[in-house]
């Protein structure tokens, strides 16, 4: 039975998103990336989506105590070849070697800010008990 395109990702493109990710983070570790703003940056992978076909890699990720994040997008994305290269010898049991995009993870900036506006006086004034009922 044919899965529907809003079903979420499959297994197999799930466990091939953590391959690569788990691939990306190795090389990224070691520091194999000839770009000065890439090697000084210490990079978190955070996550790896794949498309249905598992040709395309969106990788997000959160350069670690860097506030130059779109720079460091722009250096992976000029590297990207090469990294594919490099992560292809983890990879060796895909058909196709994924084509590389990157992009930063903004979830960890959206949760602190929910969790800001959930400490946020306004909040905590509505979630307290109303003892102003009459019974």
């Amino acid at each position: 039975m044919a899965k529907s395109p809003s079903s979420g990702p499959s297994q197999r493109m799930l466990r091939v998103g953590e391959q690569v990710r788990h691939a990306l983070s190795e090389v990224l570790h070691r520091s194999e990336i000839r770009d000065p703003l890439i090697a000084s940056t210490v990079i978190s992978v955070s996550e790896v989506r794949m498309s249905r076909d598992l040709k395309i890699a969106t990788v997000f990720i959160t350069p670690v105590g860097a506030s130059e994040g779109d720079a460091i997008i722009k250096a992976l994305a000029q590297n990207a070849k090469f990294i594919r290269g490099r992560i292809s010898g983890a990879l060796s049991q895909m058909r196709f070697m994924p084509e590389l995009r990157f992009r930063l993870d903004t979830s960890f900036d959206n949760m602190a800010r929910i969790d800001e506006l959930l400490r946020s006086p306004e909040v905590a004034r509505d979630l307290e008990p109303d003892t102003s009922k009459d019974d």
